[in-house]
């Protein structure tokens, strides 16, 4: 299982990278043929990718968080970065991908609230730090523009999609908080 680890470890976010490219070659077709709300929703993969090449190259975002949040102390593991990212976020917005298709936008309304919300931490971090973080720029320059015009074009589909998008959104984050408090707490013990 270490093994299988380190291989992706060292290999994930190349693989984003080559994936996010690919996934935006289709985008020309996808606009053909579906409507735009549901198209939005697509991009956020992409998206997404492109955001963990900036923010996990070098292991750039962990290292980071490590050093700067909590003094030098691995409360972010190499295996939570991946968890996170590989089955959490990959598989969130292609879940909200297919809700969307298959019944109606509104319930893929978590992919751009979960982005919104990725984008506004990165964006508090750099007030806080006073400087770049990691996926900063990726977050400033796609998903706060890519999150807010996928939330109004897919519109008013009812307040209770929105508030439960949020909600999920920010339930996923805190499980992430979590997470690394616990782990914290672990490494001190």
């Amino acid at each position: 299982m270490q093994d299988l680890k380190e291989w992706l470890s060292s290999r994930w976010v190349a693989a984003a990278g080559f994936m996010a490219v690919a996934l935006l070659a289709i985008l020309p077709l996808l606009h053909a043929a579906y409507a735009l709300p549901l198209v939005l929703i697509f991009l956020h993969s992409p998206g997404y990718m492109l955001h963990q090449v900036e923010e996990h190259t070098g292991d750039r975002f962990r290292s980071f968080v490590n050093q700067r949040i909590f003094g030098g102390r691995n409360a972010l593991s190499v295996s939570a970065v991946l968890v996170v990212n590989i089955p959490v976020v990959w598989g969130v917005n292609l879940t909200a991908l297919y809700a969307a298709y298959l019944w109606g936008a509104g319930f893929g309304l978590v992919a751009p609230y979960a982005m919104l919300l990725n984008g506004v931490i990165h964006l508090a971090a750099a007030v806080r730090f006073r400087g770049y973080n990691p996926g900063l720029v990726t977050a400033l320059v796609l998903f706060l523009p890519l999150s807010l015009w996928t939330i109004f074009t897919v519109g008013p589909v009812g307040a209770g999609f929105h508030f439960a998008a949020f909600g999920v959104a920010v339930v996923l984050h805190l499980l992430i908080v979590a997470e690394i408090l616990m782990r914290v707490r672990r490494i001190a013990a």
